[in-house]
C-alpha cells in the first residue's frame, strides 16, 4: 500500500528506518545496499563526520557526483546533528567559494579533480578538506555507529543554495520537519510503494533532486542514482533496472521524447514527474503517447517551500497547462496586492503557507523579510508564508495555471539563474565595462541566456568567452552575447533592462 500522509514529523535520519530491512534501498556502481545496511552506513558516516572535529550545529558541505557518499550525506549529517550544505557538482570554483564562505562550512568533502580547481582563497581557513577518493572508504567504514537521533524536528538540518534575482546564491534554511514532510507528501501523492525503483537524475543539491532519495526511502523503495551524459544513458538505465519512477525537467523530457525507447523501458515506468518549469502542451501530448501506461505528474514548487502544487495525472489530458492544486501539508492561496484572496479567473500572487515553508535565508535577514512574510488572513495555517513573486490564476474547479514571474530570474534547463551573477562575472573578466543578462524564450531550454555587454578592448569577445568557460558552469553560459558601444539607461541613470528586454523579445535576441 502507498505510504500514508502522516503529519507528525520526525528527525530526518529516521527515513533510514522506513523500509523492510532486507529490501534494496540503493543500487550504485559499488553494489546493492538494503535498508538495514542503509541505516548502518548512515550511523557510521555520521560518527565519522563528528570524528573530524565537527560538533552539532556545524555545517558540512559536499561537492560530489551522485555516488554513495553523496546519497548518504543528507541522512548522516542529520544523525550527527550537523547541517548539510550540498553543492551542485556543476558549479565552478567562484560559486563554491561563495557558498563555503557564506555558510561557514567547517568541512568540505569533494573529489580530487574538483579540489584541484579551487584557487587560493577559495577554501576558508576554518574549512577542512577531505578528498573522497582518499577518505571515502574510511568515512563509510567508521567503527562508531551513531543510533537514530532524537533531534527536534524544528532544528536546522540543511542549507540549499539557490540563485536570487539579484546577487549571489542565497542559502535556504530547512528543518528536519521541512524535509521529512516533503518526503512523506511526495511519497503519498505519487503513491510510491516498497517495490518502486527511482532513477535519480536530478542533482542532489536541488530540493527535488534530494527528495528523489528521501521520498523513495520514506516509501521503503530503492534508488538508482545516475550521472548521465546523454539521454540514451537514461533510456538504457530505465530498461536495465526496471525503473518505475522518473523525474526530469522540461529540456530533458524534450530529449527523452525524441529517443527510440525499447519496449522493456516503456513497460516498467509507472510514473513520470516534471519540475523546474512548465511543460509545453505539445510535449505533454508526446509523453502521453510515448508512455500511455505511466502517470504523468506536472508539479510546481520553489526551494523556499519545497513543493507547492501537483496536477492529478487523471486531469492532465484535459488540463495540460495546469499546475494543479496544493500538495499535502501545503496551503496555497492566490492573493491580490492588498492581501485578499483573488477571485476565480483573476491573476494574483501565489502564496504558500504551512509546515513546508523554510526557515528563511541563512544569515540574510533583509532578503528573508522580503520573501518570508506573515500569511494572508485567509490562510488556514497562518504564521509565516512564502510570497513567491509568481503570478497564477485559479479556475472555477480550483486548478491553478502559471502566468509568469514578477522578478528577473532566468529559468533555463530547470535551473534558476541570477542575472546579476552573470553580469558580475562579465565585469570581473575585464572584458566588459557593463552587462545586462536576460532570459529569452527558447523551445528546448525554456529560456536561453542573452547577454548585452559594453566591451573593453579589441579582443573583448574572446577574453569574455574564455573567462566564462573557466568561471561559470555550463548552464550559466550565455547562448548569445550582443556587444553595444552604449547601453540604454532609464531616468534614474540605471541600465534600462526593460528597453533591452523589449528589443530582445522583438526578435533580435530571441531563440539564440
Amino acid at each position: 500500500m502507498p505510504i500514508a500522509a502522516d503529519p507528525a514529523p520526525r528527525p530526518l535520519d529516521h527515513l533510514a528506518l522506513m523500509g523492510a530491512r532486507a529490501a534494496p534501498a540503493l543500487v550504485d556502481r559499488a553494489g546493492i545496499i538494503d535498508h538495514a545496511m542503509l541505516d548502518r552506513l548512515v550511523g557510521a558516516l555520521g560518527g565519522a563526520l563528528l570524528a573530524q572535529g565537527l560538533v552539532p550545529g556545524d555545517r558540512v558541505a559536499s561537492w560530489l557526483p551522485k555516488q554513495r557518499l553523496a546519497c548518504l550525506m543528507p541522512l548522516a549529517a542529520a544523525r550527527a546533528g550537523l547541517v548539510h550544505v550540498p553543492v551542485n557538482p556543476l558549479l565552478k570554483h567562484p560559486q563554491v567559494a561563495h557558498i563555503l564562505a557564506d555558510s561557514g562550512a567547517g568541512l568540505l568533502i569533494t573529489g580530487r579533480g574538483r579540489a584541484e580547481t579551487l584557487e587560493q582563497g577559495d577554501l576558508p581557513a576554518s574549512c577542512a578538506l577531505l578528498i573522497e577518493e582518499e577518505a571515502g572508504a574510511a568515512l563509510l567504514g567508521g567503527a562508531e555507529i551513531l543510533p537514530p537521533s532524537a533531534a527536534n524536528p524544528d532544528d536546522l538540518v540543511a542549507i540549499l543554495y539557490t540563485s536570487g534575482s539579484t546577487g549571489r546564491p542565497k542559502g535556504v534554511m530547512l528543518s528536519h520537519a521541512n524535509l521529512w514532510l516533503g518526503a512523506v507528501s511526495v511519497a503519498h501523492y505519487l503513491a510510491l510503494e516498497p517495490d518502486d525503483r527511482t532513477l535519480a537524475l536530478l542533482p542532489l543539491s536541488f530540493d527535488y533532486g534530494q527528495n528523489q532519495l528521501l521520498s523513495t526511502w520514506a516509501a521503503g523503495g530503492c534508488v538508482h542514482p545516475l550521472d548521465y551524459l546523454t539521454p540514451r544513458d537514461v533510456v538504457r538505465a530505465v530498461g536495465r533496472y526496471g525503473i518505475t519512477t522518473l523525474a526530469g525537467v522540461p529540456p530533458l523530457w524534450i530529449q527523452l521524447a525524441e529517443c527510440d525507447w525499447p519496449a522493456e523501458g516503456v513497460a516498467s515506468l509507472r510514473r513520470l514527474t516534471n519540475t523546474g518549469g512548465r511543460m509545453s502542451v505539445p510535449l505533454v501530448r508526446r509523453l502521453r503517447a510515448l508512455f500511455p501506461q505511466a502517470r504523468l505528474f506536472s508539479m510546481y514548487g520553489l526551494t523556499e517551500a519545497f513543493r507547492s502544487t501537483y496536477l492529478d495525472p487523471a486531469l492532465i489530458d484535459a488540463h495540460p497547462d495546469s499546475i494543479g492544486r496544493a500538495i499535502p501539508f501545503a496551503d496555497i492561496l492566490v492573493v491580490r496586492s492588498d492581501g485578499t484572496v483573488a477571485a476565480d479567473g483573476e491573476p494574483g500572487e501565489l502564496v504558500h503557507a504551512g509546515p513546508l515553508v523554510a526557515q528563511g535565508y541563512w544569515r540574510d535577514a533583509d532578503r528573508t523579510g522580503l520573501r518570508f512574510r506573515p500569511a494572508p488572513a485567509a490562510s488556514r495555517f497562518g504564521g509565516i508564508a512564502v510570497w513567491s513573486g509568481d503570478t497564477v490564476v485559479r479556475d472555477a474547479a480550483g486548478l491553478l495555471r502559471f502566468v509568469g514571474r514578477d522578478d528577473e530570474m532566468i529559468k533555463s534547463s530547470g535551473n534558476r539563474i541570477s542575472p546579476t551573477e552573470i553580469e558580475e562575472a562579465a565585469v570581473a573578466s575585464g572584458a566588459a565595462a557593463e552587462a545586462v543578462a536576460l532570459g529569452v524564450p527558447h523551445e528546448r531550454l525554456g529560456q536561453a541566456i542573452l547577454l548585452y555587454a559594453r566591451p573593453i578592448g579589441d579582443d573583448a569577445e574572446q577574453r569574455l568567452a574564455d573567462w566564462f568557460r573557466r568561471n561559470l558552469p555550463g548552464f550559466m553560459q550565455p547562448a548569445r552575447i550582443l556587444w553595444r558601444d552604449d547601453l540604454p539607461r532609464n531616468a534614474n541613470g540605471k541600465l534600462d533592462r526593460a528597453a533591452l528586454r523589449a528589443e530582445a523579445l522583438a526578435g533580435e535576441g530571441s531563440e539564440p
